[in-house]
């Protein structure tokens, strides 16, 4: 299991993970490893944080599902310092995980990297660029980090292949 602390309010430590971290702990999961909660493959986990990704890219523009008026309610949650549960529910996503959009687990982690690569470049071009979050509405750089921050952080929890210091489980 890879050690990484989670504070969502460190830019630092959201930097570096999203820039170098990720990719490095996503390379060692293996196809096989199963899940300590929920119902997503390992390819189906990563294939999702890759949506998410092309979603803060303005790759696929999406729809905010939120109302307006719970919006930042909704975008507090970026800042708190706290983990998504276990068991959270996206209200957009089925009981089942979709079918696999890539042709092998391998692919599916290359256009992760890629993808991820391109959002950090992103932001570093266009640093007042805006894209719609499907629960949080339109989000800028700072928002993006967080959001991917927490994201990342939960799913590969779920895998577990990360944790806070002295963690033996997610």
């Amino acid at each position: 299991m890879h050690t990484i602390p989670f504070d969502v309010n460190d830019s630092n430590l959201r930097e570096k993970f999203l820039a170098h971290d990720l990719m490095a702990i996503v390379a060692g999961l293996g196809e096989q490893t199963q899940c300590l909660w929920g119902n997503m493959s390992a390819q189906h986990m990563v294939e999702h944080l890759f949506w998410a990704f092309q979603c803060s890219t303005g790759a696929l523009d999406v729809p905010c599902f939120t109302p307006p008026n719970l919006l930042d309610r909704s975008k507090r949650f970026l800042h708190d310092n706290r983990q998504t549960p276990h068991h959270f529910r996206n209200p957009l996503l089925g009981e089942s995980p979709p079918p696999y959009r890539f042709n092998s687990f391998d692919e599916a982690k290359s256009a992760l990297g890629k993808e991820s690569s391109r959002f950090l470049d992103r932001f570093l071009k266009e640093p007042d660029a805006v894209h719609v979050h499907p629960l949080f509405g339109p989000l800028n750089a700072d928002e993006w980090h967080r959001a991917h921050f927490k994201h990342c952080y939960h799913h590969l929890a779920q895998f577990g292949i990360i944790g806070p210091a002295g963690s033996t489980a997610p």
